[in-house]
């Protein structure tokens, strides 16, 4: 059975949203390279300036400061990280909003019922700060990121609940979390120049009110082993998290964050990187980098955000860059999915897929306007492979 198959064995037989491959091709020897997309080249824009491959649509979901179609909701502004959620025969996106406190901050979340319309739409988190990502966990909560100094996780749940701060996962300028559902722990990323990348491991799984928070440890270069090691003060004071354990390696502006099957992959901004470590044997080593990409040029900058579909493939946003979603797929060749045009002084955030893979949402933080009052929320449909 080739790696593809047995992916989607696993997955199929799991019974739970897909997750990309286990590991990449031993094949290639250096990071992701230039390739035809899978989908074909793209299309001219369309109504909404996005430019797609031939037989994909969009829709527009939602605009920020505008009441979401079929409720009395306001969607928030600077809508970022989401994620998607099982609901019955629908499901629920979730989106966070980087904006401060006095400005909404916090997350909200849309209903949508088995045929893709939308059903209700809500705030599940308030009085928050800057919420960049965040993570999706398997008992159905989403954990919203605060991206400032000394900022938390907040443990949200989008099928209903009231939120909850979550202290013992640290306290710095939070990006993104991935849940390691095998080795029960989750990871984190730091969004500063000289970032970290840490774990948290609860005392109890699926409770995250106390446990340890570890960071990573190894060399300085592009591959190699690493380890973990213990963050003495996860309160980050008076000394910052990232600067309490000699060898802990940095990472230039951690970004997305994902996992499946022994492998965590993570972005980081700064250098227009994707890393990837290999859980099974303690190994890292660089899926993408922008650097390395020949010929050129490079198709992926101002890397943010990553995902995964049900076939195996990588979704990476840029924030910036030419505002592109690319792909990256199981052999190691990258693309360019979407592009959106007009909207230059905006990002690409919270790309998810549905449980079934055949629908993408994403939003442009920033819309036409290159304000965080201008956000829209978009929905992707078409040929996904699966």
């Amino acid at each position: 059975m080739d790696r593809r198959n047995l992916l989607r064995t696993t997955v199929l037989g799991a019974g739970a949203v897909a997750l990309p491959f286990t590991t990449w091709s031993a094949a290639y020897a250096a990071p992701a390279q230039n390739a035809s997309g899978p989908y074909g080249p793209l299309q001219p824009a369309n109504g909404h300036g996005i430019q797609l491959p031939a037989g994909f649509t969009s829709q527009i979901v939602a605009r920020s400061g505008q009441v979401v179609t079929g409720t009395t909701y306001t969607w928030h502004d600077a809508p970022d990280g989401g994620a998607v959620f099982a609901n019955g025969s629908g499901w629920v996106y979730v989106s966070n909003s980087e904006t401060s406190a006095g400005s909404g901050g916090g997350a909200s979340r849309i209903l949508f019922n088995s045929s893709g319309a939308i059903i209700g739409a809500s705030r599940i988190l308030s009085g928050t700060n800057n919420n960049c990502a965040g993570g999706k966990t398997p008992w159905n909560t989403w954990l919203s990121c605060e991206e400032v100094s000394l900022g938390r996780v907040w443990e949200t749940h989008p099928l209903g609940g009231t939120a909850v701060v979550r202290p013992a996962m640290g306290r710095f300028k939070h990006e993104a979390a991935a849940v390691d559902p095998d080795r029960q722990v989750i990871y984190l990323t730091e969004d500063e120049s000289n970032g970290k990348l840490y774990r948290f491991i609860p005392d109890t799984w699926g409770d995250l009110s106390s446990g340890r928070l570890q960071v990573l440890v190894a060399g300085t270069g592009t591959s190699g082993s690493f380890s973990w090691a213990a963050v003495p003060d996860p309160d980050g004071s008076p000394t910052v998290t990232r600067s309490q354990v000699s060898g802990a390696k940095s990472f230039n502006g951690g970004e997305g964050c994902y996992y499946a099957n022994d492998t965590l992959w993570f972005t980081t901004k700064g250098d227009n990187r994707v890393w990837q470590l290999n859980l099974a044997d303690n190994t890292y080593e660089l899926a993408y980098d922008d650097n390395l990409v020949n010929p050129g040029p490079a198709p992926l900058t101002g890397v943010d955000n990553i995902t995964g579909s049900t076939f195996g493939d990588l979704y990476v946003a840029e924030d910036g860059g030419n505002m592109e979603i690319c792909l990256i797929t199981p052999g190691d060749r990258i693309s360019v999915f979407l592009r959106i045009t007009g909207q230059g002084s905006s990002e690409i955030c919270g790309p998810a897929f549905t449980p079934a893979g055949d629908r993408l949402y994403f939003s442009s933080q920033r819309g036409t306007s290159g304000s965080s009052s201008g956000g829209i929320t978009y929905c992707v449909t078409g040929p996904f492979r699966t």
